[in-house]
């Protein structure tokens, strides 16, 4: 399987697991010459550009796309059209216009889209999905999520306050897919509507928190940003209570944030009994025996998803719809935002899979 990778940050992260995990990179994309030095020593014998049009002469079979957060539509839509499996690392698109042309080449490409959203696979959210899965709390109805960072003011302040990088330029809102993507993949559900609130009014950009519509019945809040009290799984915490009981990932420091808690009220239960207890999730292994560190789990799951759909013909673990409607939930929170905080319905062809075409 022969693969490029277009940016080389979080690419080159991403491309050095290709390796790993068995993948030929061939080629690698990046505009800035520091960074194409950098990896020349990790990806022997690849092709360093500096524009990614000239991936498209390296015979690829997939491309990793790990570019700035808000350029990803242009550049999946055409390498599908160029029968390029691809792989989005971040926002699967930046507006309703990007999500329509996205869905309409993948539906009319033969190459597939997927979404490179390990934290759906991260150690926590799969032991959640597999009590879940199981019955054991009953149906869902409450999921929370976040994705929280503990920075100090000035290095917050030096991060969104730069126009130059993207966090500057994009929306508070817009980097949600941690939180929405494990909601969506573990309901299975489409979000219909969105309002969002930002945190502190004085300082609006640094956090908000926004409440989403399920159009299975339920509700999920989800919090992203810069809020002091970082979780240790990654800077992922998670929580679902349903109709019989509560799954959540565990509040404390290192390795025991990978665990849930589990609990079940006493009416739930034959004997009257409170049931509370802490589970760990099961170590994920390299076929040489190597365990994997379980925040780059949900990486290895992904790309090893990835390989399958291009080779195998397996449906992608993350799909087009639900990384298009994951995004864009970050977009219609954006307007809620301008509109104070006013409800804002998600768009037609996401809520109905309908045909993208305006």
């Amino acid at each position: 399987m022969r693969v490029g990778v277009v940016g080389l940050g979080m690419g080159l992260y991403l491309a050095t697991w290709c390796r790993r995990l068995g993948m030929e990179v061939v080629a690698a994309c990046d505009r800035d010459p520091e960074r194409r030095a950098e990896a020349r020593d990790l990806l022997p014998g690849a092709a360093l550009v500096g524009e990614w049009p000239a991936l498209l002469d390296h015979r690829l079979d997939a491309v990793v796309l790990a570019n700035d957060f808000d350029e990803h539509a242009p550049l999946a839509v055409a390498f599908l059209e160029a029968g390029v499996h691809v792989l989005s690392e971040s926002a699967a698109c930046a507006d309703e216009q990007q999500a329509r042309a996205l869905l309409a080449a993948e539906q009319r490409c033969a190459a597939t889209y997927s979404f490179a959203e390990n934290y759906v696979f991260h150690p926590h959210i799969q032991l959640v999905r597999t009590i879940v899965d199981a019955g054991e709390i009953g149906r869902p109805t409450l999921i929370e999520a976040d994705y929280l960072h503990g920075m100090a003011p000035d290095a917050v302040a030096s991060l969104i306050g730069d126009p130059a990088h993207w966090r500057g330029r994009i929306e508070p809102t817009a980097y949600c897919t941690h939180t929405l993507s494990p909601v969506l993949a573990l309901t299975g559900a489409t979000p219909t509507e969105v309002t969002a609130f930002p945190v502190d009014s004085a300082d609006p950009r640094s956090a908000v928190v926004m409440l989403v519509r399920l159009d299975d019945g339920g509700l999920a809040i989800t919090r992203h940003g810069f809020l002091q009290g970082e979780p240790d799984s990654h800077w992922s915490w998670f929580s679902v209570r349903g109709t019989e009981g509560l799954a959540e990932t565990v509040r404390a420091p290192g390795d025991r944030a990978w665990s849930v808690r589990v609990r079940k009220e006493s009416w739930t239960d034959p004997g009257a009994k409170v049931r509370d207890e802490v589970r760990e999730p099961a170590p994920l292994l390299l076929p040489d025996g190597t365990r994997v560190e379980p925040k780059a789990e949900g990486t290895v799951r992904i790309l090893e998803g990835f390989r399958a759909c291009v080779e195998s013909g397996r449906p992608p673990l993350v799909p087009v719809l639900p990384a298009v409607a994951a995004s864009l939930v970050g977009v219609a929170g954006a307007r809620s935002l301008r509109e104070n905080s006013r409800p804002i319905p998600m768009p037609f062809f996401v809520v109905h899979g309908a045909d993208p075409a305006p």
